[in-house]
């Protein structure tokens, strides 16, 4: 699958003074949401440099830090490179802080709910190139082929990245990222409950045939429920 688009929405210039913590930020959330699959390499470090922004010797220092958090491993020599690991971010909430975590999941789905049904609508009001159609229909064909909960949910975040990136906002897919980031990270600590995944996937269908025939009222609309119902969930099992 062309994942052109989706690795320029995960990856963008970092700013100077925090270039390596925004290189692993960036980097490690690509890898949680599965834009860099497990056991497929890592691009070069030349490629890296050149999207985020900073010199090799910072991408190879956050490369590190990736490799000591167990996200990918190096091998050395002919025909080796930096593969990317099976993780499975685990971010279990802190009762402490209990009232801080409440209000990081309400302003999250939010800001979810404007962003994402907005992105729907210019999707669908846009004439897409062949490509972004087909990036469309093989992220959609990826989440019925995933092979466990945490390949799915990987999938579907890579869907909705993908709806932003095609939009030609990368403003906006810089916020898809980091809400699809901080979603999937709530998603972990859920059950992976068959009856919502039946009905988000009738969803997904019914957004991504929307946006291919142009119907961006309908896409807005379904996205708008497929956030609510999103949201009911983490509110209901999170807080």
């Amino acid at each position: 699958m062309a994942r052109t688009h989706l690795v320029d929405a995960a990856l963008h210039p970092v700013r100077d003074h925090m270039a390596f913590e925004s290189c692993v930020e960036q980097l490690g959330s690509a890898i949680q949401l599965g834009i860099f699959e497990p056991g497929t390499l890592l691009p070069p470090e030349r490629i890296l440099s050149e999207k985020l922004g900073v010199s090799r010797a910072t991408v190879r220092e956050a490369i590190s830090a990736l490799r000591a958090a167990g996200f990918v491993s190096t091998t050395r020599g002919r025909g080796g490179g930096t593969v990317v690991e099976e993780v499975r971010p685990v971010r279990l909430p802190d009762q402490a802080n209990i009232g801080d975590r409440n209000s990081e999941i309400t302003d999250t789905v939010i800001f979810r709910r404007v962003i994402e049904p907005g992105a729907c609508f210019v999707a669908a009001s846009q004439t897409l190139s062949t490509e972004s159609r087909s990036l469309l229909r093989d992220c959609l064909n990826d989440l019925s082929e995933a092979p466990s909960p945490t390949r799915y949910r990987q999938a579907d975040a890579r869907l909705h990245l993908s709806i932003a990136s095609v939009c030609g906002s990368s403003e906006l897919t810089k916020a898809c990222s980091m809400i699809q980031t901080k979603i999937h990270q709530f998603l972990e600590e859920i059950p992976f409950l068959e009856k919502n995944i039946a009905h988000s996937e009738r969803q997904h269908q019914r957004i991504v045939k929307s946006i291919l025939d142009g119907d961006a009222e309908v896409a807005r609309s379904v996205m708008e429920d497929h956030c609510d119902a999103t949201a009911a969930l983490l509110k209901g099992l999170l807080k």
